[in-house]
């Protein structure tokens, strides 16, 4: 076994069966038809069931991974001069409530993410249930000029969030998938409620690097800039240059992790610009 499947830990087949079977029960199927998708995911294992659910089986060992994950990150953020705001989960079905919960607020809110069904356990399995999106793609698999005119209705959503108090902390481009014509919002995680001011600086920080790579500094920032609709009182900031200049100092702090790749010194340069303008 490598150490890459040692640290994502597996799930026994009888389990699978056992969840696969719960399903079954559940949702009055004759019959249970497993797909497992081909994606690198350390927190869980997802698959679809009869094309109709994407369901994420959460083992003991994917939450100490998202455990030592948080401890990380929280000491990443120490970096960028503030307090850690991630917060870790009891276990692995603490895990699948959470992103059940996580995803009825963004649609709540009117951000879209897909329909949650529910959160339950088998054999100590955490196991999540969520409406399938059949076709969908990830934001970075799309061209330059698609990604573009997707960068606008991000930030929108983005904004939507934080005007409520909520945060994503973990917007990566895949966890942003295109369905449809309209962005989906996938894989929230925990954050502390009472670092939220911070929490949505990372947040933009994270979008703007996950946007430079695809369609370069000036497009992110402009974009940022035109479309985040600030409210000043819920974010402590006097508009969308307050905004960037603080996602400016998580720059470094999301330089550091491995899943993202920017570059900073043309994004700090761009927001510097912006920033400055009367």
């Amino acid at each position: 076994m490598s150490i890459r499947q040692l640290v994502r830990g597996t799930v026994p087949w009888e389990t699978l069966e056992d969840v696969a079977r719960e399903l079954g029960e559940r949702y009055d199927q004759d019959s249970i038809r497993v797909s497992y998708l081909d994606a690198d995911n350390w927190l869980s294992t997802p698959c679809v069931v009869n094309d109709r659910w994407f369901v994420k089986v959460i083992t003991g060992q994917n939450a100490l991974v998202h455990a030592l994950f948080t401890g990380a990150r929280n000491l990443g953020a120490f970096s960028s001069g503030t307090e850690g705001f991630f917060e870790p989960f009891d276990g692995p079905v603490e895990m699948a409530e959470h992103e059940l919960e996580a995803t009825r607020k963004l649609r709540e809110l009117g951000v879209n993410a897909p329909e949650p069904v529910e959160a339950f356990e088998v054999d100590g399995f955490g196991v999540l249930v969520l409406d399938y999106l059949p076709e969908f793609t990830p934001l970075d698999e799309l061209p330059e000029a698609a990604v573009a005119g997707h960068a606008p209705a991000l930030f929108d959503s983005l904004s939507t969030m934080h005007a409520s108090g909520v945060a994503h902390g973990d917007l990566r481009a895949e966890n942003v998938l295109v369905a449809g014509g309209d962005l989906y919002f996938i894989d929230a995680t925990n954050v502390d409620g009472e670092a939220i001011g911070d929490a949505r600086a990372y947040d933009l920080a994270c979008a703007l690097a996950a946007l430079e790579p695809l369609v370069g500094a000036q497009t992110a920032v402009e974009a940022a800039f035109e479309h985040y609709e600030v409210d000043e009182a819920a974010h402590d900031v006097n508009g969308p240059a307050d905004a960037l200049l603080r996602a400016q100092d998580f720059l470094g702090f999301v330089q550091l992790r491995p899943d993202h790749a920017f570059d900073a010194a043309a994004l700090n340069g761009r927001i510097d610009t912006v920033a400055s303008d009367p």
